[in-house]
């Protein structure tokens, strides 16, 4: 199961959301969101745990705790909508005359 842990502190690395969620289970992976432009962390993460059991418990435990000074959301991950580019009305954000 994908999870999604958002309102991350700066200094959350990997290393350390896997530590907190290899607590619950076997963790596959653990990607910590980085902006393109500037190589900073953007504040959230995914984590992919093998068994959804192990999931949605550390979902229930984790959520709303305590990392590096901040409460995170840990919560399961929703796929991307094909909305298209952020900022554009429906029309591409050109003219409708």
């Amino acid at each position: 199961m994908d999870l999604y842990v958002g309102n991350l502190a700066q200094e959350v690395t990997e290393d350390d959301l896997r530590k907190a969620f290899e607590g619950f289970g076997s963790v596959e992976s653990v990607r910590v969101i980085k902006d393109k432009l500037n190589n900073l962390p953007k504040g959230f993460a995914f984590v992919q745990m093998d068994a959804n059991a192990e999931a949605q418990a550390a979902i229930e435990a984790l959520d709303g705790s305590e990392l590096k000074g901040k409460s995170i959301v840990v919560n399961e991950a929703r796929p991307r909508s094909n909305k298209g580019p952020r900022g554009r009305g429906s029309n591409g954000g050109g003219r409708s005359w």
